[in-house]
């Protein structure tokens, strides 16, 4: 299967949950996109205690996950991908919705 996971979300604990999600998805033998669109491509900085996000998120990447960034948004932020993820665009968003199987939005 082929999984699409849009975070539109900056809450760590539910940024956190979407990455578990594509990790054990990948584990499953699937193929999983993240595309991280408005308050999602701030996931590298809401990190906490509790929740690892960036760890987890280093797990996905590893195990093979791929993620895309708005480019619209990060500009909007003044801020960039720090190299982990690609800078996308709504081409590349609609293509995930197109070609997956599933779609899921944190």
């Amino acid at each position: 299967m082929k999984l699409g996971i849009v975070i539109y979300s900056n809450d760590s604990e539910t940024v956190w949950n979407a990455f578990r999600l594509g990790v054990f998805a990948l584990k499953q033998g699937d193929a999983v996109e993240v595309f991280l669109f408005g308050k999602g491509v701030e996931c590298q900085a809401i990190d906490n205690e509790q929740f690892k996000v960036a760890d987890t998120l280093s797990e996905f990447i590893a195990a093979g996950g791929c993620v895309l960034a708005c480019g619209t948004c990060l500009k909007l932020r003044n801020t960039d991908n720090a190299g982990i993820c690609e800078i996308s665009t709504m081409q590349d968003l609609h293509r995930i919705v197109r070609e997956c199987d599933k779609v899921l939005t944190f």
